[in-house]
This record gives structure tokens, C-alpha cells and sequence, in this order.
């Protein structure tokens, strides 16, 4: 039975205006400051604004501000997410789905999916399409990738032409009830007075960076990105890119007095060159994984 892999993007939004002091914190993670910006978040995730607390894990995943450490991003993207916090609990989800705890993962993605979150319903539709950890349903994976794609996610329509390929037009049928159906009782459903969650920028470039997500579980190829004298150097350059490497793992390589850091892996070298493509101008190429 054929599997699908996805690409999907990290959105970026304007902050509430009663967040004003998260506000400032994204105003000068924005100008260039992000050891301001954290300065600003960590006290009001301290008092439990779950703004803040999202931003926190962003400025750990991506090494801005502090130094790079998915352990600190995981618990700060946790709080958030146990407050509700639909990007977090996407981005947790994502993470932990990086670390290889699956089961964790798609508990996270479930109920971010459910709120209709679209990246959330792209990854989780797409575990559904698989039976990659939850029992395998194509109506309700359908369904939850066409209400992503309804939404703009460009790596959702992709993988929605590719399961119009792989199933009956009677089941894309009922995909397409389900999702209006779960469209409608989503908005009748008002969210109790919560304003939008306050993101902060994704990527040390400014601009939203895409993810990667849902990266085969065995393959013969690698990625290459760099060499390094020590492996700590070869770890922040790896949290610096995960934003674009998504279901890639690390992998660090000795060779003799330097340490080859690789991602994957990659089911063929196309894909491998592909993957690099998506990472430029970081250096990058193909190597067979051994």
C-alpha cells in the first residue's frame, strides 16, 4: 500500500492587541534583538501567558536569543499547549514526532487537528492515511487534508491530488461530507472570548519556513551539512535548520578528528538532492547512509 509524505508550513500572525508585551517581544525579535525578546517573554510565561510561553519554545528551538535546546522549546511548548494553545500544541506535536515519541505526537497533533489547526490536520490526516500509529481511516484523513487545503496550505492541496490518486471517488465523496460537516460544528462552536495566539517569526530570516513533516522511517540516503571539530557546533547548526528538516533526524557521523553531521533518511537520492534544494543557500548534498 502506497504512504504519503508531506511537506507543510509554519504560519506566522499578528499579535492580539491586548498582548502588548508580547508585541514587544516579536518588535524586537523582529529588529535583530531576540536576548530582548526573551527577556520580555520569560517573566509573563512565568505568570502562565501562554503567548509568551509559545515564543519561549520558538527562541529554544531556533537558538535566538538563548542556545539552541529542544529539551527547553519541548517544555515550553508543552505549557502553552496545556493552555490551550493550538499553534503550540502543533509544534509540539511536530517535535516530539522528530524525537521519534510518536504516541505523544499524534496525541498532540489529534487535538490541535480537532480545533482545526491546518498544519496539525495535515500531519494527523495524513497518520490517518497511513495508519502510522492510529488506526488507518481514508474518509476522516480525507476529510481533515481537504479542510487543511481549504485553507491555503499549499503542501496540503499537493497531498490532497495525491490521495485523489490513491482512493475511490465514493470515499473522496464522503471525505468531503465529513469535512464540511466537521467545518460547520467548528464554527458554531465559539471559542470562549480567547483572542489569537501571538507568534513569533520562524526562521532567522524573517520569513516563515517550510517543515518538513512525516519523513520516511527508513531509507538509503542522507543529507550532508557540514563537518565539525565538535558536536556541539554540528547540534546548533541542526536546531538552527529543523524548522526546514521537520521528520529528518540527526545523525553524527565521526571521521577522524571531525564530526560529519547528516539528516535523514531519504528513500533515494533524488529525494535527498531534493531536500537539499529546500535548504539553500545552507551547503548541503546526498550521501549514502551507512
Amino acid at each position: 500500500m502506497r504512504r504519503i509524505s508531506l511537506m507543510t508550513a509554519a504560519l506566522v500572525a499578528a499579535a492580539p492587541l491586548q498582548a502588548q508585551s508580547v508585541r514587544a517581544g516579536i518588535e524586537a525579535w523582529g529588529v535583530g534583538q531576540p536576548e530582548k525578546a526573551v527577556a520580555i517573554w520569560r517573566p509573563l510565561a512565568a505568570k502562565g501567558q501562554a503567548d509568551a510561553a509559545f515564543n519561549l519554545g520558538q527562541a529554544y528551538k531556533l537558538g535566538r536569543g538563548v542556545p539552541a535546546d529542544l529539551a527547553e522549546a519541548q517544555r515550553f511548548y508543552e505549557q502553552a499547549a496545556r493552555a490551550g494553545h493550538l499553534e503550540a500544541q502543533t509544534s509540539l506535536g511536530l517535535l516530539l514526532f522528530q524525537n521519534g515519541n510518536r504516541t505523544a505526537a499524534l496525541r498532540w497533533l489529534k487535538q490541535a487537528a480537532d480545533s482545526g489547526e491546518p498544519r496539525a490536520m495535515l500531519v494527523y490526516g495524513t497518520a490517518l492515511f497511513n495508519g502510522d500509529g492510529v488506526p488507518e481511516d481514508r474518509i476522516r484523513a480525507y476529510a481533515l487534508v481537504s479542510r487543511s487545503a481549504a485553507q491555503g496550505l499549499a503542501p496540503a492541496k499537493t497531498t490532497l491530488s495525491e490521495m485523489d490518486r490513491l482512493i475511490s471517488l465514493e470515499e473522496r465523496r464522503k471525505g468531503v461530507a465529513l469535512a464540511q460537516q466537521l467545518a460547520n460544528a467548528g464554527a458554531s462552536t465559539p471559542v470562549s472570548g480567547k483572542a489569537p495566539p501571538a507568534k513569533v517569526i520562524t526562521a532567522a530570516t524573517g520569513k516563515a519556513a517550510p517543515v518538513v513533516v512525516g519523513a520516511p522511517a527508513t531509507g538509503a540516503f542522507r543529507i550532508q551539512l557540514g563537518a565539525f571539530r565538535d558536536g556541539s557546533s554540528a547540534q546548533r547548526l541542526f536546531a538552527t535548520l529543523l524548522p526546514r528538516l521537520g521528520g529528518a533526524r540527526m545523525t553524527l557521523v565521526p571521521s577522524g578528528t571531525m564530526t560529519r553531521l547528516q539528516a535523514g533518511p531519504y528513500p533515494s537520492r533524488a529525494a535527498a538532492a531534493a531536500a537539499c534544494s529546500a535548504l539553500k543557500p545552507q551547503p548541503c548534498f546526498p550521501v549514502a547512509a551507512r
